[in-house]
């Protein structure tokens, strides 16, 4: 198996090409600055994932950018801290402020030079107008949580991709879905039966961050730590 051998890159945004953790804990700092104890990067960001697929799963349509002040406000009680809903709706906006990772945009350009590239994203459709900005590419096809109507990682969500896709001639045997995320993605790409490609964004630290602990670790084809080092093994697929 080889990159060579697809035609589409399907791609997670956020964790995958979007550095959504070191965004969330900033965009998170006037509530944990307010907390009576001490909170660890990660211990933010597990409590950020439990609220965030907890809010996905019951209200499946709303909008990312509206379901984050929820999960903002669940945080403030959980930790104890008062908030206005004013505070919590200025969390929702900060999608747009969130960094690309440093490897993110010119691996695109190059890889946008192979594959098609195809977004599948929880995120509604604004938000990422903003980040598509700091990523600096045309994607081929995108599709958003905003679109289908609920979040991975339901299968309703690879689904409509998969359907769209085959509209364009691209089939399930044709795409390498691409994503940091076990639990959003890798699990619903194997049952999908999509060959899949780990991007271990989080391979220098321990547990699983912003995305919540799978109850079984899926499989994967591939992986690289890096975007970056997913395009060097490309190029060398070429140059071999």
């Amino acid at each position: 198996m080889k990159l060579s051998d697809y035609k589409a890159l399907t791609f997670d945004v956020y964790g995958t090409l979007i550095d959504w953790e070191s965004g969330m804990v900033a965009g998170l700092k006037p509530l944990t600055d307010r907390v009576n104890r001490t909170l660890s990067r990660d211990q933010i960001l597990e409590a950020h994932a439990h609220h965030e697929s907890s809010t996905q799963l019951q209200t499946p349509a709303k909008r990312y950018f509206e379901l984050l002040p929820v999960v903002y406000r669940r945080l403030a009680e959980e930790w104890g801290v008062s908030v206005s809903w004013e505070e919590c709706l200025l969390y929702g906006q900060s999608v747009r402020d969130w960094p690309a990772f440093k490897d993110s945009a010119e691996a695109l350009g190059y890889l946008k030079k192979h594959f098609k590239l195809v977004v599948l994203s929880n995120v509604d459709n604004a938000s990422f107008a903003h980040s598509n900005k700091k990523l600096q590419v045309d994607f081929d096809a995108i599709y958003t949580a905003e679109d289908v109507g609920s979040y991975k990682p339901s299968p309703r969500n690879f689904d409509y991709m998969l359907t769209q896709l085959a509209r364009q001639g691209v089939e399930k045997g044709d795409i390498l879905h691409t994503a940091e995320s076990m639990f959003h993605d890798h699990g619903p790409a194997n049952e999908h039966g999509l060959a899949n490609c780990w991007i271990y964004r989080r391979h220098e630290k321990e547990g699983f961050g912003a995305t919540v602990r799978p109850e079984e670790m899926p499989s994967y084809d591939m992986l690289f730590n890096s975007m970056a080092a997913l395009v060097e093994a490309h190029k060398a697929e070429l140059a071999g």
